[in-house]
């Protein structure tokens, strides 16, 4: 018999729409743009490839310290997240999402090159777009303050909106090219 793997989820309301959090028993593990429902094929997909058996189920109780702190950072009074995390994703994308968390502070922006920089894998660039495109944990893992080198915004997993709100948002002063 399958040992089923339970996921939680829980959705928070915020200025940019809905935004769906999920969690395993480590921790949170995915933080999409959208409602459950809309996501659903392809939190299936992602939790099958990870996962024996996994079976969502929805938890406001488990999810609300999380949802407190998205609340918390959109309304300007929370800078960064303290919250447990779990990464699903090769060691490489891993690795990328580990230097967004550590080297891109909130109120900053930083190149692709930058992050190419960080892991010393300099010829990186275009392998790194796509660890940065597919990151789970959006805003936590701030790969919305990734910028192209000539300071434009570029690609978005959220939407170029979602990406230009979040920055107006913690660099309100900021003048901005993009």
């Amino acid at each position: 018999m399958s040992k089923r793997s339970f996921l939680y989820y829980d959705e928070v309301e915020t200025p940019v729409g809905p935004i769906t959090l999920v969690q395993d028993h480590k921790g949170l593990c995915r933080v999409d743009f959208g409602t459950f429902q809309s996501l659903s094929t392809h939190h299936n997909n992602w939790a099958r490839k990870y996962f024996l058996c996994p079976e969502f189920t929805k938890d406001t109780a488990k999810l609300s310290e999380a949802k407190r702190q998205f609340l918390q950072y959109f309304r300007g009074e929370r800078f960064e997240f303290d919250l447990k995390f779990q990464f699903y994703g090769t060691p490489f994308q891993q690795k990328v999402w580990n230097a967004l968390y550590e080297h891109i502070p909130y109120g900053e922006t930083r190149a692709y090159k930058d992050i190419a920089m960080a892991i010393q894998a300099p010829k990186a660039i275009r392998a790194i777009g796509g660890a940065v495109n597919r990151n789970p944990l959006s805003i936590i893992i701030p790969c919305h303050r990734v910028i192209g080198s000539n300071g434009k915004l570029v690609g978005y997993n959220g939407g170029l909106d979602i990406k230009r709100h979040l920055l107006e948002m913690e660099m309100p002063k900021a003048l901005f090219n993009f």
